[in-house]
Order: structure tokens, then sequence, then C-alpha cells
């Protein structure tokens, strides 16, 4: 029997992580920041799933029947909660997002997860459920059947289960009851955000402004804000005004980044990283086992008392390849790939590769391991 010790993993070389740039050589700024004050809010409430084929919360889920007990009391039946026994109803709680610009009537999707030991919400019907901000007002009342997208189904011990049971979502179900006011400008100012924080992103994108509008109207306070000032023949047209500005197109800066995911063998290279001429040898260790099954008989004259047996024998070989000593250098991703490729390694050896070579000083880069 011969078994071999091996490690798998997968590389995968990408670009920037940016949006992809257009003919032109640039991206829109709507694609990489933001209009400050135009943000979604997050929601929650406490509600209960009815309904249920027998997989809602059991007697051990001591606030279900306490939840029970205070809607029927609601409606002018009092039942004491330590009587109640319901196996169709789950304790949940409800989430979701208010976007920006909601309106009163607007319909918002949310996700309902059990907070019990309820095994499945397939077929349950969220009650009306009242969906608080973080300032402990209410929102949103979100109501109607839970959709899992999946099924469970068992019989005699066995069972069939496709997607996550316990969490489902229930799509347009809540209506949108308040808004939240939402300031685009401050003093006759917008200011955009960044999604992604950086000095020269932010320089270039009031440069972009500037030279669009053809005023000087735009300044970047810091590496991950931008105000432009609004001119008074667009105070009118506020939204068209930040429309044009979103359109403007700018193309953005990036550090150079080298993420590791160890776990899967996973490498990202990002678009502006390099290596100053280094030397790289790396071997590869192979380690083979087998084994051997002999035959031990007693001699011809040997008492009755001896007998055959099966004897197993473990053999252990250990083969290292010989590593050659080769230049690796690259002033874009394509070379780097191009050089790591041409020493044939393998990707973890090319997740120890840039380990060390970061170590000797030779990666221009910020390494990450995640």
């Amino acid at each position: 029997m011969r078994s071999t010790i091996a490690i798998v993993v997968a590389a995968i070389f990408v670009g920037c992580s940016v949006p992809p740039l257009s003919a032109d050589g640039g991206v829109r700024v709507k694609d990489i920041a933001h209009i400050a004050g135009a943000r979604t809010n997050q929601l929650m409430g406490y509600g209960l799933a009815v309904g249920l084929d027998g997989t809602g919360d059991s007697k051990q889920a001591i606030f279900t029947p306490q939840s029970v007990a205070n809607m029927l009391l609601e409606y002018g039946i009092n039942v004491p909660a330590g009587l109640i026994r319901v196996k169709n109803v789950a304790a949940v709680m409800v989430s979701t997002e208010l976007p920006p610009f909601a309106k009163p009537g607007d319909r918002i999707d949310v996700t309902v997860s059990s907070i019990g030991d309820a095994s499945s919400l397939q077929g349950g019907t969220l009650l009306q459920t009242p969906l608080l901000g973080a300032d402990s007002k209410v929102y949103a009342v979100a109501q109607g059947p839970i959709s899992i997208g999946g099924f469970v189904a068992q019989a005699g011990g066995t069972q069939v289960q496709k997607n996550h049971q316990t969490v489902g979502r229930v799509p347009g179900g809540a209506l949108v009851e308040n808004i939240v006011p939402a300031t685009l400008d401050r003093d006759g100012v917008v200011s955009i955000s960044l999604s992604d924080a950086d000095f020269a992103t932010a320089s270039r994108i009031a440069s972009a402004v500037n030279a669009d509008l053809g005023q000087a109207l735009a300044s970047a306070p810091d590496g991950g804000t931008v105000l432009v000032r609004i001119p008074q023949e667009r105070a009118a047209d506020l939204v068209g005004f930040i429309a044009d500005i979103g359109q403007v197109r700018v193309r953005p800066d990036t550090v150079a980044k080298v993420i590791i995911n160890e776990r899967t063998g996973t490498v990202i290279i990002g678009g502006n990283v390099t290596i100053s001429p280094v030397a790289v040898s790396h071997g590869g260790l192979t380690v083979e086992i087998t084994q051997e099954l002999l035959v031990s008989q007693p001699p011809p004259l040997a008492p009755k008392t001896g007998k055959t047996e099966i004897v197993p024998q473990n053999q252990v070989q250990a083969r290292e390849e010989p590593g050659a000593l080769r230049p690796v250098a690259g002033r874009t991703v394509q070379e780097l790939v191009r050089s790591l490729n041409a020493i044939k390694v393998t990707p973890r050896d090319i997740i120890a590769i840039l380990q060390a070579i970061k170590q000797a000083g030779a990666l221009q880069a910020e390494l990450e391991i995640i």
C-alpha cells in the first residue's frame, strides 16, 4: 500500500482592486466615492414567525411563550405563559437597511433570523414587527410570508436539507413609515467621501472637478474628502449638480499591496507591486510513505503453538528537489508573474517566496496576511 503526503493550494493573480478603467483611462467619481449625508441606516426589530410545521421553538426558549402570551393579551385573551406549548411559533429578529431618500409607503426587503431553537422557518409568516433605528424610533414595519429558498425533509432518521433553514427573507416585506432627513450640502458645500482614502486620488478628483466646472470650486482637505462649493447658478438644481460631479472621470491611485490568504492558498498582487532585483532558490520536498506486508511462518520443527502471521512494515522516504539560484524581478504584475512562473514554483512556494522577499527588503509593497 502506498500513500503520498501532498499539499494542494491555488493562486489567483489579479490587478488593482479598483473599478475597471474606461477607454479614456478613468473611472467615474460616483464609482469610487459617495456624497456625505446620502447613507443607509440600519433597522432592527423583534417579532414572531407563525405557521411553522412543528419546527418552531421548544419550551426551552422561554421568551417565545411569553411573547405569544403578550400578543394574545393585546386581543383580550389572557393565557399564562407557562401553559403555552406551541411548536409552530418561533421568535425572530428582523433586520434591514433603510436606503437614503426612502419615503413613507416605500417597500424594502427584510431578513428574518431565528433566535431560539427552531429547526426551520419554512412556510412561516412574520407577524407585524416594528423596526427601530439606533435612536429607538420606529422607521418601518415588517410583515409577510418568509422565503428561505430551500427545504428540509426528514423521515426514519434520514434528513435532506437545502440551504440554511433558520434565516429567511421577506421580499418587500417592510413598509417605510418615517423618513430620515438627508443633508446633501452644508453652507453651500457638497462633501464627497472616498470609498478608499488616498491623498493622490483625492487630489485628482479635486483637479478633475475643477477642470470640468471651469472654476476652482473643489478642494481636498484630507485624503478621504473632497469639498465642492456650489456655484450660484447651480444652487437651484442641486441634484443635477451632484449628478454631473458623479460623471467626472479620474484615474484613482492605489497603494502597492500583496494580500496572502494562507488558509486557501490565495495570492492577490496589486498592479503597482514591484520587486527589486533579487535571487531566489527554493527546493521542493516530497515525503513518501510505503507499506509492505510480510508473512512470518514458524520453523518446521517448532511447537504446535507457533502460527503464521502477517507483519506490516512501513518505510518512509524523503526526497528534496535541488533548487537553483534564479533572479526574480518585475516592474509590472505581468513581469513579476512571468518571473515566478519561470522558476516553476507552486502557489504554496509563492507564498513562502513572497514572505522571504519582503523580509529581504526587495518587495516594494505592503504584505498583508489574512
